[in-house]
C-alpha cells in the first residue's frame, strides 16, 4: 500500500497496520488513503476471509493528525469518512487489535470494526469535548448501540480514558490479552473466523448490520434476499459434502 499503511496476509487472514509509530499512529491523509486501498483490495481477494486492523510501535491510534489537519491534510475520504474506513467498513469481518491508546478517531476506528481484542494496558476514550470538538467519526453514534446508554454517555461526555478491562465488562471488547499480546489474540480469533465459508461470513455480517433498521414485517424477506444466494452456492454444497465425508471443507468463495 504505502509506508504509512502496511498489509500482510497469511492463511486467509490479512493484517492492516497503521505505520506511523513516531506520531502514535495519528491518521493523516496518507493513512486514510492507504486503509481505503487496502480494504478495497482485500475485500476483492478470494483467498482472504478476515481482516485485522492494528497499529505499529505499541499504539493502536491516537486519532487525527492535528498538525497535518492544520496544514490542510484532511484525514477523511469522500464516501469513506475518517481514516478511509468509518463510513464504509469492509464487507469481510474486521478485528481491531489494540495496544496502547485508541483515542478520539482511533477509538472510532476500533468501533468501526466487528470485534475488538485489546491489551490489558490499552486505553480507550473520546476526548473531543475536552478540545471543544465532537466525536463525529461514528463514535457517539456507534457507542450507545454497543454498550448500555448510561455507560456510553459517561464515556462520551467526560472525554476520559477507560481501560480495556472496563470495556470488556461492558461487552465492547471481546478479549483482553497480556501487554503486547493484542495482535496475537486478534490473529487467533481471525483464524477461527477464517475457517468458515467466505460467502457465509459476508452475508452474516451484512445481516447483523443492516437488520437493525428492518421492521418486523420485512425482516425475513430482506434476509432471504441476502441468504438465498449463499444457500445456492458451491460452498454450501462443499460444506455439506465435507461434513458427510468427515473432512475439512475446501472453500472457494463461489
Amino acid at each position: 500500500m504505502s509506508d504509512e499503511v502496511l498489509v500482510e496476509t497469511d492463511g486467509g487472514v490479512a493484517v492492516i497496520t497503521i505505520n506511523r509509530p513516531k506520531a502514535r499512529n495519528a491518521v493523516n491523509g496518507a493513512v486514510a488513503r492507504g486503509i481505503a486501498a487496502a480494504v478495497d483490495e482485500l475485500d476483492a481477494r478470494v483467498d482472504v476471509s478476515a481482516l485485522v486492523l492494528t497499529g505499529a510501535g505499541g499504539t493502536f491510534c491516537s486519532g487525527m493528525d492535528l498538525k497535518g489537519f492544520l496544514a490542510g491534510d484532511f484525514p477523511a475520504l469522500e464516501g469513506r469518512g475518517f481514516g478511509g474506513l468509518v463510513e464504509s467498513p469492509p464487507k469481510k469481518p474486521l478485528i481491531a487489535a489494540v495496544e496502547g491508546y485508541a483515542l478520539a478517531g482511533g477509538f472510532e476506528l476500533a468501533l468501526a470494526c466487528d470485534l475488538i481484542v485489546a491489551s490489558e494496558e490499552a486505553k480507550f476514550g473520546l476526548p473531543e469535548p475536552k478540545r471543544g470538538l465532537v466525536a463525529a467519526a461514528g463514535g457517539i453514534m456507534r457507542l450507545p448501540r454497543r454498550i448500555p446508554y448510561h455507560a456510553a454517555m459517561e464515556i462520551a461526555l467526560t472525554g476520559d480514558h477507560y481501560p480495556a478491562a472496563r470495556l470488556y465488562e461492558l461487552g465492547l471488547v471481546n478479549r483482553v490479552t497480556p501487554a503486547g499480546g493484542a495482535l496475537a489474540g486478534a490473529l487467533e480469533l481471525a483464524k477461527k473466523v477464517a475457517e468458515n465459508a467466505p460467502l457465509a461470513l459476508t452475508a452474516t455480517k451484512r445481516i447483523v448490520l443492516e437488520s437493525q433498521d428492518w421492521s418486523q414485517e420485512e425482516m425475513f424477506a430482506k434476509q432471504s434476499e441476502i441468504v438465498n444466494p449463499v444457500f445456492g452456492s458451491k460452498d454450501a454444497m462443499e460444506g455439506a459434502a465435507a461434513f458427510a465425508e468427515k473432512r475439512a471443507p475446501n472453500w472457494r468463495g463461489e
